[in-house]
């Protein structure tokens, strides 16, 4: 979590009927452990701002179950040398994993995560209950984690209007504002910053690369537009947080931004209010979201509960909190939980800071698929080799 973020703690909206889902589904109460469990939750996404309310809301629901949840936070590109020297001990003391799609490539590609395809009859029918982008977004995850909140994500340009008089419209037109307004325009690393990856991964429909799906090998133009647009960065920043504040102090003019990134920041009085989004000519969405991983060597006793707890997140009334501040706007993965279910302040939020343009722009354009786990970790080096390096 970055320090723009805040829990939203407030105004749950009621617990769900345990295992009841809108298509009819009932599950069977969970095996109850021999004791009350701590149950550690570490988030490299900044997701607990979006979930803690419905985790504390299970630890009340079912005392006997989870005594705690712990909750902790680690940068995402550090957690899997963490996981591996913890499962190379064998002594693993985290229980489940809250990560965006970086992590969880880098998961994949180690074998870190517990395989939960022989345990799918224990969770909801994902095919059912998830909006269908959000399930697709499900099938990166290889069954070695359920996804728990969705959104179009981006990339948007993000852009304080009384210093950015012409709006660039293209990625022509972005890179001459650039060239004409050196160090004004910023975006951050993308191994570590939603928008970052986002950024990179539209890019390739933007300029019409060969191939949006292969960095290595289709991604020509987009490696020689960002080897020059990286000509009028200053630096890159290590996460999203600094982008923002130095757009909100003004610093910077224009950023690499999503939805959430433009939404939260400006609730929580980082960036100015009057601050503006845009697209570009060809704007691809790249679509994201979170997922919860269970890393190998976890108890059995452990990863019984750990299910009972994705049952529960996964409900209507849960997932409704995931509206939050806006932070990953809107937010559930699962269908039918509009608006009107999130706690007021929720909808307050987005009523004063949320963007009408929004539900036209993701109705009306195409949703892609962020990269598959091996090629995102391909393009994460690239980048850090070909663009980051030149910054140091």
């Amino acid at each position: 979590m970055n320090v723009t973020r805040r829990h939203f703690m407030g105004g749950v909206a009621g617990l769900a009927t345990y295992g009841a889902f809108g298509g009819g589904q009932v599950f069977a109460a969970a095996q109850k452990p021999s004791s009350p469990l701590t149950i550690t939750i570490v988030d490299v996404a900044g997701n607990l701002a979006l979930t803690q309310g419905a985790f504390d809301a299970y630890a009340a629901a079912k005392p006997d179950f989870v005594s705690r949840f712990a909750y902790t936070k680690a940068p995402s590109p550090e957690l899997p040398a963490k996981i591996q020297a913890q499962q190379a001990a064998k002594r693993v003391d985290l229980d489940l994993v809250l990560t965006g799609t970086d992590a969880l490539s880098a998961g994949l590609g180690l074998g870190l995560w517990v395989d939960l395809k022989p345990h799918m009859s224990e969770l909801p029918k994902l095919e059912d209950i998830l909006l269908p982008q959000a399930l697709k977004m499900q099938g990166l995850a290889k069954d070695q984690g359920i996804i728990v909140t969705y959104y179009p994500s981006g990339p948007l340009i993000e852009y304080m209007p009384d210093a950015v008089k012409t709006v660039p419209t293209t990625t022509q037109e972005l890179l001459d504002w650039a060239k004409a307004n050196p160090n004004k325009f910023i975006y951050a690393r993308p191994a570590n910053s939603g928008p970052g990856r986002t950024f990179l991964m539209g890019l390739p429909y933007l300029l019409g690369d060969k191939d949006p799906m292969d960095p290595e090998k289709g991604w020509d133009k987009t490696w020689e537009y960002l080897a020059e647009l990286g000509k009028n960065i200053e630096y890159y920043p290590t996460g999203t947080t600094p982008t923002m504040k130095e757009l909100g102090e003004g610093t910077r003019s224009m950023i690499a931004s999503t939805t959430g990134w433009d939404i939260n920041p400006r609730a929580l009085g980082i960036v100015p209010k009057e601050a503006k989004v845009a697209t570009l000519k060809g704007f691809h969405w790249v679509t994201d979201a979170h997922y919860m991983c269970v890393p190998k060597g976890v108890s059995d006793e452990k990863l019984a509960v750990l299910l009972d707890v994705m049952n529960f997140v996964l409900e209507p009334k849960q997932q409704a909190i995931a509206y939050d501040q806006g932070y990953f706007y809107p937010g559930p993965a699962v269908k039918d939980v509009p608006i009107s279910m999130a706690p007021q302040a929720s909808q307050d939020c987005i009523k004063e800071f949320g963007r009408p343009e929004y539900a036209d722009w993701i109705a009306n354009n195409p949703l892609e698929l962020p990269l598959e786990p091996q090629q995102m970790v391909k393009a994460f080096n690239i980048w850090d080799q070909k663009i980051g390096a030149a910054k140091g």
